[in-house]
């Protein structure tokens, strides 16, 4: 494909401050890729950074291209990639690693010591016509799988990580914290993974409804007096809100020698019901981002196992970024999605 000399990207160059601006195509390097894209979404981080000039407590350091989550295909490969990968569609796993340190060598390379995430300060994103990567984090997407789809790899990613701490299976009860995008698709992807109760809760109404179009056998809305959570009932409560007070009221609902996963960003601190971890023996984990799940994710979306459709909101183009990133759509629950190339698959 023929690969001109200067592309369109969308640049925040501080708080609501955007402009598309023309950049030089940048080159790949060895054992990368360029990547035309096609479309990504937009993440929480782009909104925090957008709206504050700061992502979880750092600054932006300059200029920025925002945008974590794409798709695209193959316009040019380096030195070390096979010259037949040029054409793929390919979802961006938005890490880039050091491949040497203790973490990295034992498969936990998003736990890297000085790992960059595309879209955060220091390091442009993908809310531009072209981008390079590293070319085994640019994963091959198989061939019918519409683009809009191939871009929802990414936080089907991020739920697959999480339920893997939790051992979900076949038979499982899994209780979800938030209906927002991460906590839709987690419903979504236990489900796939053979889960046979799957409930949710939140403080929108409108975004429960979305998490039963997703798989949720059971919404639990809290803004309503009355509701309660069953006691001792579920094998893992996934976290998705970070909301101190979703947190506490999960403790309750997982049964003994369960697992509590913690995926949401919120608050830094939160009591948790020590007395009872201990008396019911959980395991309480931490997850970050993730590893080696993308091409799982991919695999699942391929096999019309995940509602990917049901992420996908509004749609939007470069120049109309400053609307996609209003802080307001979170409400939604669903990703505003850009389309910036060709979306053919």
């Amino acid at each position: 494909m023929e690969i001109p000399s200067t592309m369109r990207a969308s640049v925040l160059r501080g708080v609501r401050n955007l402009a598309v601006e023309e950049r030089d195509v940048p080159v790949p390097g060895p054992e990368e890729v360029l990547i035309r894209v096609a479309a990504a979404a937009v993440s929480g981080a782009d909104v925090q950074l957008y709206a504050t000039g700061r992502l979880r407590g750092t600054p932006l350091r300059g200029p920025l291209v925002l945008g974590r989550t794409a798709a695209g295909h193959i316009a040019a490969v380096g030195e070390g990639v096979p010259a037949d990968r040029i054409g793929e569609l390919v979802a961006l796993e938005p890490l880039r690693i050091c491949r040497h340190c203790p973490q990295c060598r034992q498969g936990r390379y998003n736990l890297c010591q000085t790992a960059t995430f595309l879209g955060t300060p220091g390091c442009d994103g993908v809310f531009a016509e072209y981008v390079t990567h590293p070319a085994d984090f640019a994963h091959p997407v198989p061939n019918g799988v519409p683009v809009p789809a191939a871009v929802v790899s990414e936080p089907t990613a991020i739920a697959l990580a999480a339920l893997h701490k939790a051992d979900i299976g076949a038979g499982s009860k899994v209780l979800v914290a938030g209906a927002g995008p991460i906590g839709l698709i987690t419903v979504a992807v236990a489900k796939a993974l053979g889960a046979v109760e799957v409930a949710i809760s939140d403080l929108s109404g409108e975004r429960l409804q979305r998490a039963q179009a997703m798989g949720a056998t059971d919404t639990f809305n809290m803004a309503r007096a009355g509701i309660v959570i069953p006691s001792a009932h579920f094998d893992a409560f996934i976290e998705c809100s970070g909301s101190a007070a979703a947190i506490r009221r999960g403790f309750p609902g997982v049964r003994p020698a369960g697992h509590v996963v913690l995926v949401g960003r919120g608050a830094d601190e939160v009591a948790l019901p020590i007395t009872l971890m201990q008396n019911r023996e959980l395991a309480v984990h931490g997850s970050f981002r993730y590893a080696n799940t993308f091409p799982i994710a991919i695999a699942m979306i391929a096999a019309d196992r995940v509602p990917t459709e049901g992420l996908i909101g509004d749609r939007f183009t470069l120049e109309q970024l400053d609307s996609a990133l209003d802080p307001t759509r979170a409400a939604t629950g669903m990703k505003a999605y850009l389309e910036i190339g060709d979306m053919s698959a």
